[in-house]
């Protein structure tokens, strides 16, 4: 077909003036003599060989590079490095990192768990997942909300058996209590109508371990306030019952950031598709 042509379209040449010239201005920048020219020919100096050599050298390194970014933009790939809490990493993608592992292969995650604040661009992370009651500090970081989710109060189902039904919020004052700090010794509940109640239930155990909370609360040693979804699971199984599901004790959000360039990578926006994936699944 007249139109068709699967012959290579060959590359535009520099006139011989212009390339003349630019190897003239190579030559006065480096202070040395490339090529050797007489009136009918062009030789290579010593000095012109071996800048040939490391040019080739350059021009085929930079290929590959470029062949890597074309690879990797077709397939994830590589080390994404999560930072996040401890309870985080726990409750929220313990279970989720095994599915993204399978889902993609060639993604290799590093989670780095930890209590204390983490600068992801002075250390080196391409996210951070972080729970926060208020709104995160503007920081330059890219935001992306994961989970809003109510704080519930649960008690094991043996507790509420041997201590009382629990009727109304102010009945807390005369129950155990399961506290994640000395300090705070109280509950401000709110209500489904906007209502609020500050509670002050016995201490029985404080720790500011989420998972050792959740235990003494299926041992039957109180009640504890803490996120639906660390508790989910044992709700579900019955090991823990929903205390006053008409009230909770504020929300808690859960936030993606990452820094701007990382951002694009596809390995890190593989990781970030799959776990707001997982959210919208919960």
């Amino acid at each position: 077909m007249p139109w068709a042509n699967d012959s290579p379209v060959p590359t535009p040449r520099a006139p011989k003036s212009t390339v003349s010239k630019r190897v003239a201005e190579l030559e006065d920048a480096l202070g040395a003599r490339l090529i050797q020219r007489t009136s009918r020919s062009f030789t290579l100096t010593d000095v012109g060989r071996d800048f040939l050599d490391h040019a080739r050298a350059a021009v085929t390194e930079a290929e590959a590079a470029e062949n890597v970014v074309r690879h990797r933009q077709a397939e994830p790939r590589g080390v994404v490095r999560i930072t996040t809490s401890v309870p985080t990493a726990q409750f929220r993608l313990a279970d989720r990192l095994p599915l993204l592992a399978l889902a993609h292969p060639k993604v290799r995650v590093e989670l780095h768990a930890t209590d204390r604040f983490v600068d992801l661009v002075q250390e080196g992370f391409d996210i951070a997942v972080r729970s926060h009651f208020s709104p995160l500090p503007a920081s330059g970081l890219v935001q992306r909300r994961l989970a809003v989710e109510s704080i519930i109060l649960v008690a094991s189902p043996g507790y509420l058996a041997s201590h009382g039904r629990i009727r109304r919020p102010e009945d807390l004052s005369e129950h155990d209590g399961l506290l994640t700090r000395a300090k705070a010794t109280s509950w401000r509940l709110r209500g489904r109508a906007g209502e609020s109640v500050t509670v002050m239930p016995r201490a029985r155990m404080t720790a500011d371990e989420s998972l050792v909370l959740l235990k003494a609360a299926t041992a039957g040693l109180g009640i504890v306030c803490l996120p639906e979804t660390f508790t989910r699971v044992d709700v579900e199984s019955g090991r823990l019952v929903h205390v006053l599901p008409t009230w909770t004790a504020g929300t808690v959000t859960t936030t993606i950031l990452t820094p701007h360039r990382r951002g694009q990578l596809p390995a890190v926006r593989a990781v970030i598709d799959f776990l707001m994936e997982g959210a919208s699944e919960a």
